[in-house]
């Protein structure tokens, strides 16, 4: 069997088998880039598969985030999942919960060694957030603001 990229054989994921439902999912989860709720991939999913069960939408996002393939993203009082596994980091729309992949360029600045020197711990990853106002949210507030002026 061809090997897909990071080593994995084709057909399989993360070594798990590579189930219609789990393959429909993990394009659900990945596309647009999106970080979707649970209740989001289903619908999705749920145009391909009619028959499928938010239960199994919900238990196959946890096998696939074990296997590393999604990130679960503990955000607000609903988990999004994140089709990107390789570390990057997110901002955060305090506002309307949108949802954005950032690259902020670390060269050089090592998070890990600094946490591991200041704390102690044994370092085994992390996640950084940005937290504030998208652009869309900013525009929205100016113009209730004008019209809130105006009154």
């Amino acid at each position: 069997m061809p090997e897909a990229a990071g080593g994995r054989k084709e057909g399989a994921l993360g070594g798990l088998r590579l189930t219609p439902q789990r393959k429909a999912i993990l394009a659900a989860v990945r596309e647009g880039g999106r970080h979707p709720e649970a209740g989001e991939i289903y619908e999705r999913v749920r145009r391909q598969l009619p028959h499928i069960s938010l239960g199994t939408v919900y238990r196959n996002l946890a096998q696939l985030s074990e296997a590393g393939l999604v990130v679960e993203l503990n955000i607000g009082r609903a988990s999004r999942w994140d089709g990107q596994p390789a570390p990057h980091d997110h901002l955060i729309c305090r506002r309307c919960g949108h949802i954005e992949d950032i690259d902020i360029g670390r060269e050089g600045c090592d998070l890990d060694a600094i946490a591991r020197r200041v704390s102690g711990f044994i370092i085994e990853g992390h996640r950084l957030q940005f937290e504030g106002l998208c652009p869309a949210c900013q525009r929205r507030e100016l113009d209730q603001s004008a019209h809130a002026t105006d009154v």
